[in-house]
């Protein structure tokens, strides 16, 4: 299992998965796949409005404001100047000389780049500069292979670290923030053809040369993994990604090769899989799926729902560990009190959940339930700030029966966190990265198309599936 950054082996969330799945977890499925009509609500579920129609009070916007700056100052601080590279962790309770960066914590800290300009907190001669420190870096030094990059890397010479995987998933995150800032700088002499050539360097039809399926990684000692990227989760960014490139792009029909489970959860209907929260917020951090379909779903309406069982799951939770509660709840992957990063979460019950809560699992849906994610978020800086609150804002879990409190923050959990407050506030990263025309073809090509919700955002629904 992934642990603490002195003495932490290399698996991935993914891996950590995969061997979830290999142990067998059970649960009713309704379906595989199989578009369903939308049903009539049921009482008891709230969904907030969409973003963009939301509301906030000041006070909400100014809590926002002081998470999204302290998420800020961890991509401006524990990144290195040198190369831009962004660590995967930081000790934020003592010394911390780490040396490994993630590029999925690096592509979250080049969306963070885009939103300090737009919020002040950076000028932009010290945006660019870091930004085109970064792109450069990419272009000639970090380590990869046919275009993708392997996952965790020497922060200060790009060297591949714990003989990690070349990742396809964190590879696009990794362009999810190029993508981002080629449109926030458009027209810039060097920024632009740098994020062009370095999304276009990447050989899509390599990782499918056999199948639809896209691999999760390569390894030079070994060849491609032997997990699929199969089932519903973060996987529609890279899929989309790749189906939109120019470039050795993937075929429309790998669109329709992963598996869409139907989960149902107290009377609510979404699409999902056997895994943690956070792969129903990942890809929808850059890809605004707001009030767009496929033959499938609308997805953006899925992730809420998923949000909602999940809190109603937490609820059910208080009966076991009673800090659970309106006011507390939020359980994915994360660090855990043993030293151990565990894949947890639910429905159905993942892992050996024992009352940990991680601040992430509701600051990644705060664009999907604004109301009851921020209650949570405000009640845990308020209650629990000495402990779970940092100079870049939360802590990555804690747990307050036990009395722990995380030393670390980490990256693409607090990237998360920060890229959902500010779609939540303003939608200013939808708005930017789908101007990427690679965006939109990817979405085109998958078959989405713009249509009005049958019933409103405003009010509860009971399934995110259409026929």
């Amino acid at each position: 299992m992934r642990k603490p950054e002195n003495f932490r082996q290399s698996l991935s969330r993914r891996q950590l998965l995969q061997q979830l799945l290999a142990g067998g977890v059970g649960l009713s499925v309704a379906g595989a796949g199989m578009p369903l009509a939308q049903t009539n609500k049921k009482p008891g579920h709230p969904a907030a409005k969409t973003s963009g129609t939301t509301p906030l009070s000041k006070e909400d916007d100014q809590f926002l404001e002081d998470l999204e700056r302290a998420n800020f100052n961890f991509f401006w601080e524990q990144a290195s100047p040198r190369t831009g590279m962004v660590k995967d962790r930081c000790n934020v309770r003592g010394p911390d000389h780490s040396i490994v960066s993630s590029i999925a914590a690096t592509g979250f800290g080049l969306t963070a780049l885009c939103i300090g300009h737009k919020r002040r907190y950076i000028s932009y001669a010290q945006a660019r500069g870091r930004v085109l420190t970064t792109l450069r870096f990419l272009w000639t030094k970090l380590a990869r292979h046919r275009g993708f990059f392997f996952h965790f890397a020497n922060i200060n010479t790009g060297e591949r670290i714990w003989n990690s995987e070349v990742s396809s998933i964190d590879t696009a995150i990794l362009l999810c923030g190029v993508l981002t800032c080629r449109e926030y700088f458009l027209r810039d002499a060097e920024i632009e053809p740098l994020a062009f050539d370095i999304f276009n360097r990447v050989d899509w039809s390599w990782l499918a040369e056999d199948t639809p399926l896209l691999s999760q990684g390569w390894m030079p000692e070994i060849g491609f993994l032997p997990y699929r990227w199969d089932d519903y989760s973060e996987l529609m960014m890279m899929y989309l990604l790749g189906m939109g490139a120019y470039s050795n792009p993937l075929p429309a029909r790998t669109w329709t090769s992963w598996k869409r489970l139907t989960f149902e959860y107290r009377d609510l209907k979404y699409i999902g899989s056997f895994a943690p929260l956070f792969v129903h917020q990942y890809s929808q951090a850059w890809f605004d799926f707001r009030k767009k379909r496929d033959h499938y779903a609308d997805y953006f309406l899925n992730s809420k729902l998923a949000t909602e069982a999940h809190r109603l799951f937490c609820l059910e939770l208080a009966r076991q560990f009673p800090d659970y509660s309106e006011d507390l709840w939020g359980i994915t992957a994360s660090d855990s009190q043993s030293g151990n990063y565990v894949v947890w979460g639910g429905p159905p019950e993942i892992g050996p959940i024992d009352g940990t809560v991680v601040p992430s699992a509701a600051g990644g849906s705060l664009a999907f339930l604004p109301g009851p994610t921020l209650q949570v978020l405000k009640h845990i800086k308020t209650k629990y700030g000495k402990g779970a609150w940092s100079k870049y804002g939360f802590v990555d879990a804690f747990n307050p029966l036990k009395n722990w409190y995380d030393t670390d923050v980490i990256g693409i959990d607090t990237g998360i966190t920060m890229l959902m407050a500010e779609n939540l506030r303003t939608g200013f990263v939808w708005k930017v990265f789908m101007r990427n025309p690679e965006a939109r073809r990817g979405m085109q090509r998958a078959g989405f198309k713009p249509y009005q919700p049958a019933v409103s955002a405003e009010v509860e629904q009971t399934s995110a599936l259409v026929s």
